[in-house]
């Protein structure tokens, strides 16, 4: 590995004592170690060369040091000019002593006792960071010098050898305490929420919703990142530690073993968090294997780590790797892309596990739930000043979006799976009392539930789901204006036909039963349910239209008028005045039929009528008002003009059975479902 030359890691104070050789020593290592004589076993040289030297100071020593470095330039690969073969090599003292002071302050490191040897003393830092960057330049000076026969001896010395010896020590002392520093951070801050137990962006169950016609439950979105969690755990003093450390590492030629534990730590970190937050790597089989609502929990857990993701990874991870290796840009952008990648294609592979499982209409809405969410992550990236012209942030980019699109694709496909149910729903039974059908509840609860994904579901539709022409229910193409901004919106399309095919349905349905007025009943029941739902979202009325929901209060009111036509028209056909006089007078035999059949009619429209079914109250109303509109004021005048032919007493009570202010009362009981009991009503 080629070493790259290592930066000046000079405090101001150092700078200032270098400059003044009679400032105070900075060195933090005990006066002896430099004042001990350098061992002179194997270097002649140096023995006698500081024989009588006095003691130096670490700034002194320093000063030595650039000079000897300085005047030793001519490697060619530092631009220098190369020195005559011939040339003498003087050792300066000062390198055998700069050995020994990193050697003193490593062992003066490992005898604290607290994780983190740095930050204590900062001053002692700058001179451990600064003795250590020029231990690491004379091991690449040292190894650029040519022996010859002057200098051989000089270069097997022992200060020099022991010079790589030392930096190697140092270098395996700041890989422990850069790993320690790192996986710290893996083990704190973790959050405590379970978010398997909590509901994601919208209610956990459609069933749920189906069956109780409950409303979404929204889970509130992920707060932003305050300031202490950008880069996760870490301070600004621990992030300028980890950033000394990553400098001299890699101008020592350390980049590789420096660059392995960031990247083995920093995913070490992501799974930890990740698993604290319940989501865990998944093969494909055992994601096949899961029952759906185990499923949905896991999925849950999913798009909570990705929500995170986005906050944190994104826009966090990025700006660590540039502060912590802010002298090597290159380092950086390529440690926080593989970094990405790593975790991205963990969340990736859960999603594609999921969009493989057997298709089925409530899991609608969980996809579409990680749809918006790798979405914002999307969105994230996108958004994310950090490296723009990362190749590898670019290739998670198209990753990311190869499986949202694989997921839409999946969304589109069950919301279509929606014509086949409704089709194969051929049930010859028909509901009781003319309710409102299970599959107009389902179906009307799944499209109101649906749309509120109304911007996603389009999308979707959008880029996979092809249908150019709208079509009516008969199949003839519409002009109108709501068909105009329909064929840019093929989801609208989609449930015009989900509509059309609900209707073609019903009224199937609807021919099952052999009372033509209980038919109409049901039609009303159903046709009113429809319109009510989407009145009460401005999110499918938007998508259905204005003219549809016209066209369906017609029908509604078409209906009724059926029904008023089935049951209370022939009743009126008793109160008729058409043949009661015969050679001008009045015919009491008639009269008193006339009278029978109203009573016999009338009562067993009550008895049925009264156990039929209608939830909506404003349809129940409109239909007891527009029945005692029809029917009182009939019988009322009818009763007024002909109960004086009949003679006072038992003959006017056997035939004249209820006065009209009973008939409304009876009108008020229809369409209760509980069948009332019919007594004599008089006045």
């Amino acid at each position: 590995m080629e070493k790259s030359p290592a930066p000046e890691n000079d405090s101001d104070e150092i700078k200032d004592a270098v400059a003044s050789p009679h400032s105070p020593t900075v060195d933090a290592s005990p006066p002896e170690v430099l004042q001990e004589p350098p061992e002179a076993e194997e270097n002649e040289v140096v023995e006698d060369s500081n024989a009588e030297e006095p003691d130096l100071t670490l700034p002194q020593v320093w000063e030595e040091i650039d000079a000897f470095l300085g005047r030793n330039s001519d490697s060619p690969r530092d631009g220098g000019e190369s020195n005559s073969d011939s040339d003498p090599i003087e050792i300066p003292r000062a390198v055998e002593l700069l050995s020994k002071n990193v050697e003193s302050m490593i062992d003066k490191y490992a005898l604290d006792a607290g994780r983190s040897k740095f930050g204590h003393d900062p001053e002692e830092d700058s001179c451990f960071f600064g003795s250590v960057g020029r231990l690491s330049k004379l091991a690449d000076k040292i190894g650029d010098l040519k022996p010859t026969a002057e200098n051989a001896n000089v270069l097997r010395s022992s200060s020099l050898n022991r010079t790589s010896s030392v930096l190697q020590q140092a270098m395996s002392f700041l890989e422990e305490e850069f790993r320690a520093i790192l996986d710290e951070d893996s083990k704190t801050g973790r959050d405590d929420s379970d978010p398997k137990s909590a509901k994601t962006k919208h209610s956990s169950s459609f069933n749920n919703c189906c069956s109780q016609e409950s409303d979404r439950c929204n889970l509130p979105e992920p707060e932003p990142p305050s300031t202490e969690e950008e880069f996760q755990q870490f301070t600004p003093e621990t992030i300028s530690v980890m950033s000394k450390i990553a400098d001299a590492m890699i101008c020592a030629g350390y980049e590789t073993e420096c660059c392995v534990l960031w990247m083995m730590m920093r995913r070490r970190a992501f799974k930890s968090a990740l698993s604290e937050r319940g989501f865990d790597v998944l093969s494909i089989d055992d994601v096949q294997r899961m029952q759906w609502d185990s499923l949905e929990r896991e999925i849950a857990t999913w798009i909570a780590a990705v929500k995170r993701c986005s906050t944190i990874l994104i826009p966090g991870e990025g700006a660590l790797s540039g502060s912590v290796f802010s002298g090597q840009p290159e380092i950086a952008q390529d440690l926080y892309g593989n970094l990405a990648r790593s975790v991205s294609i963990r969340l990736l592979d859960f999603a594609e596990a999921v969009v493989l499982t057997q298709r089925s209409a409530e899991k609608l809405f969980k996809f579409l739930d990680m749809y918006e969410t790798l979405q914002d992550l999307i969105a994230a990236v996108d958004g994310s000043k950090q490296y723009p012209d990362d190749p590898k942030k670019k290739e998670v980019r198209a990753e990311m979006m190869a499986v949202k699109g694989r997921i839409g694709e999946a969304a589109v496909s069950i919301f279509c799976q929606l014509e086949s149910s409704i089709k194969s729903d051929s049930s010859k039974v028909p509901v009781p009392s003319g309710a409102v059908h299970p599959l107009t509840r389902y179906t009307m609860n799944y499209l109101e539930y649906a749309c509120e994904y109304k911007d996603t579901l389009e999308q979707v539709f959008q880029q996979h789901h092809d249908k150019a022409v709208v079509e009516t229910a008969n199949g003839e193409p519409t002009d109108d204006a709501d068909s105009s901004a329909m064929k840019a919106s093929p989801f609208s399309v989609q449930l015009l036909t989900v509509m059309d095919l609900l209707d073609a349905n019903l009224d199937m349905k609807s021919k099952l039963y052999k009372d033509p007025s209980l038919r109409y009943i049901f039609l009303m029941n159903n046709g009113r349910y429809i319109v009510q739902k989407i009145k009460g979202s401005s999110k499918i009325h938007e998508l259905m239209g204005d003219t549809w929901c016209r066209r369906r209060s017609s029908d509604l009111r078409q209906y009724h008028k059926n029904y008023q036509r089935e049951t209370w028209y022939r009743l009126l056909q008793c109160l008729n005045h058409e043949g009661l006089q015969v050679n001008g007078k009045v015919s009491k035999p008639v009269l008193k039929e006339r009278f029978k059949s109203f009573n016999a009619m009338f009562d067993d429209i009550h008895k049925t009528q009264s156990t039929w079914v209608v939830n909506d109250e404003q349809l129940q109303s409109e239909l007891r008002v527009s029945i005692s509109a029809v029917v009182t004021p009939a019988y009322r005048s009818f009763l007024g003009r002909f109960n004086q032919y009949l003679d006072p007493g038992r003959q006017s009570e056997k035939y004249i059975k209820y006065q009209p202010e009973d008939i409304e009362s009876l009108v008020d009981e229809l369409f209760d479902g509980n069948p009332t009991s019919m007594g004599r009503r008089r006045t």
